[in-house]
């Protein structure tokens, strides 16, 4: 496919099935009205216990740019980039949107990354989300509240390059082999306000 990047036109009360080779990627624009995802917003910023992890890469430790939060059904940890996150019990309000997904989706979860983007400086690095503990072909239902960002994917072979803009509200399904051959990140952007991000995942193993 080349090195080419394409830049996806979304609209509202829309759903998409991306067209690409070796992925499985669904974007719902308004999973949550303007609203709803609003109100949970801001639920979410006050009542998350708020960390911000430690992270080595290539030898080097430091603070990962964003706070996160692991919530699972009972303890279970996850291990990525060299760290591990301690799960903490679901909250009232999670345990809702995880219930309003399985039953949108018919996929089960017992696990979510929340992830807060305090302004635009804040970012996530180019990854796959392919732990094994994951197991093969893992579902990763991530949705977004707050500012929109830029969500890219880039295949691990070819290079193709796709950006979507992630919406207030919004749920983007990776199935399939996805993750396999594909990777993700969430670049930085000057003057942009704070985003939650909330990636629900199943584990299947622990090692």
């Amino acid at each position: 496919m080349g090195n080419n990047k394409n830049q996806l036109g979304l609209f509202s009360n829309q759903t998409h099935v991306l067209e690409l080779p070796d992925a499985d990627v669904v974007y719902t624009a308004n999973f949550y009205d303007p609203d709803q995802a609003q109100r949970l917003f801001d639920r979410l910023l006050t009542s998350v216990e708020w960390r911000q992890e430690r992270i080595t890469v290539y030898g080097k430790t430091h603070l990962t740019p964003r706070l996160s939060c692991w919530m699972a059904d009972g303890a279970l940890d996850y291990r990525y980039a060299h760290m591990t996150m301690t799960s903490v019990p679901w909250s009232e309000a999670l345990l809702s949107v995880k219930s309003e997904l399985e039953n949108y989706t018919g996929d089960r979860f017992n696990s979510v990354l929340i992830n807060y983007y305090r302004d635009g400086q804040d970012s996530n690095g180019w990854h796959s989300d392919d732990e094994p503990e994951l197991g093969e072909n893992p579902i990763i239902a991530s949705i977004s509240l707050g500012a929109p960002r830029d969500f890219q994917l880039r295949h691990k072979k070819t290079s193709q390059k796709v950006n979507i803009k992630l919406e207030h509200g919004s749920l983007l399904m990776m199935r399939g082999s996805t993750q396999q051959c594909w990777q993700h990140h969430v670049p930085k952007r000057v003057g942009v306000d704070g985003r939650i991000n909330l990636t629900f995942r199943t584990i299947k193993t622990m090692r």
